[in-house]
């Protein structure tokens, strides 16, 4: 069995903490089985590991979530990469291809498409694995899963079922009376949760594209018509059948619903009076927080700023987002994580995490110098060639041109300041070595 996970999307409802770089299904606010933090991302892929031993996991994504997937996951799955954003059908496509050229995998293995981020139990991975199982009854076709709805809801479309579990028609996001309705017939949410046979969705994409294989797929995906799976295939396949589902499944897109999946009121450095009510506090800030008297509000920290919200008003918050200007904050990449400390005119200040054995790549600048200062751990830079051990309080001073890269040996802290003008993330020459 394959599953195939969806990871798209950028911040804006879930600003200060997600941003353009970290979408999220990358922040780390629930609490694992071992008592640590992990992310709407290392949770779905812990649930499928654990409920589905055997299955193989292929993410779907973009080039700007590489870094933070390599970060979060390493090499416990597999990534296939979108050279550009082409809508859910090619994206789907390309993944398929992937698993038949790249993983090998034979043309009547049992594939499961899924989001990468909605908050579930143990029984929603069950089901993914049932979904797998029914692909055997319609290897020409596709099989749904149909969420019961808990209430009447705006935000996802429907499922209507005949008694045999056909499709008899689908309904686009409604309006409440309509959703009201919709629940009287016995409708179900439709979550873009769905099966098939790998051949199946090989002959669709060689239907609608002309050619199936990844190379082909890969090399002209920038010329792909940018079209959602739903208008490209499900709306034109008679032969879906529904896998029903009753447990638990929740779109957490909004701080309102994210907060209603959170265990705990605080996570990080921050307090609540015995007098708040249906409060939440995440910090990822150094500085303390504390909230007195608080009723149905949220109050986020990042680097990116501080959000401090009613939880209803909350959800309406992207057009004042969309207003907010300034460089990317925070972010994860396959070696560790940078954060911005300070911003100047022509300056720049970062400090840098790099994982044990983990490495930049090796790269030069144009328009800026850079003076890194080692805070804690042990490691090695290069610097034109020349490798030099350092730890803590060892400081390395870089000109304009310099080829240098850092490695890792115990997890390594800098401190990493850019002196220049017109600083930017895409001054950068990278080199192999």
């Amino acid at each position: 069995m394959h599953v195939i996970l969806l990871s798209g999307g950028s911040g804006k409802r879930l600003w200060p903490l997600s941003n353009d770089v970290r979408s999220k299904q990358f922040i780390k606010i629930f609490k694992s089985p071992d008592g640590q933090k992990e992310s709407m991302v290392q949770r779905i892929t812990r649930g499928i590991k654990t409920q589905i031993p055997g299955a193989t996991i292929t993410i779907a994504t973009g080039k700007t979530q590489v870094s933070a997937l390599m970060n979060q996951l390493g090499d416990d799955v597999n990534i296939c990469v979108e050279p550009c954003r082409r809508d859910t059908f090619p994206a789907i496509a390309l993944a398929a291809s992937f698993l038949k050229d790249k993983l090998k995998a034979a043309d009547d293995e049992a594939v499961v498409v899924c989001p990468v981020d909605p908050y579930v139990e143990d029984d929603y991975f069950r089901a993914l694995r049932t979904i797998a199982e029914e692909t055997d009854k319609n290897p020409d076709g596709l099989t749904l899963m149909g969420i019961e709805p808990t209430y009447p809801s705006e935000k996802y479309g429907y499922i209507l079922a005949n008694a045999d579990d056909t499709v008899n028609s689908f309904k686009e996001k409604p309006d409440l009376e309509t959703a009201k309705e919709l629940l009287k017939q016995k409708a179900l949410w439709n979550g873009g949760v769905f099966g098939f046979k790998l051949k199946y969705l090989l002959e669709k994409t060689k239907t609608v594209i002309g050619y199936c294989d990844f190379e082909s797929l890969h090399n002209n995906y920038d010329n792909l018509t940018k079209i959602s799976f739903d208008y490209a295939v499900v709306e034109k396949e008679s032969k879906i059948r529904v896998s029903r589902f009753a447990g638990q499944w929740k779109d957490l897109g909004t701080w309102n619903t994210l907060t209603e999946a959170m265990t705990e009121t605080v996570v990080g450095n921050a307090m609540l009076d015995e007098t708040s009510e249906n409060t939440h506090i995440v910090n990822e800030l150094d500085l303390p927080i504390l909230g007195m008297g608080l009723k149905n509000i949220v109050v986020a920290a990042s680097a990116d700023g501080i959000l401090v919200a009613d939880k209803h008003e909350s959800s309406y918050m992207k057009p004042y987002v969309d207003k907010l200007e300034g460089p990317v904050m925070y972010a994860e990449k396959s070696w560790g994580s940078y954060k911005v400390l300070d911003v100047e005119k022509e300056s720049l200040t970062i400090k840098v995490t790099l994982l044990p054995n983990h490495e930049m790549n090796y790269h030069s600048h144009e328009r800026r110098t850079e003076v890194w200062t080692c805070l804690e751990g042990e490691g090695e830079v290069t610097v034109n060639g020349v490798t030099t051990l350092i730890t803590p309080g060892d400081v390395v001073h870089l000109n304009i041109g310099d080829k240098h890269k850092v490695k890792a040996k115990t997890r390594l802290v800098l401190s990493e300041v850019q002196i220049g003008k017109d600083i930017d993330v895409k001054d950068k020459i990278k080199y192999n070595i």
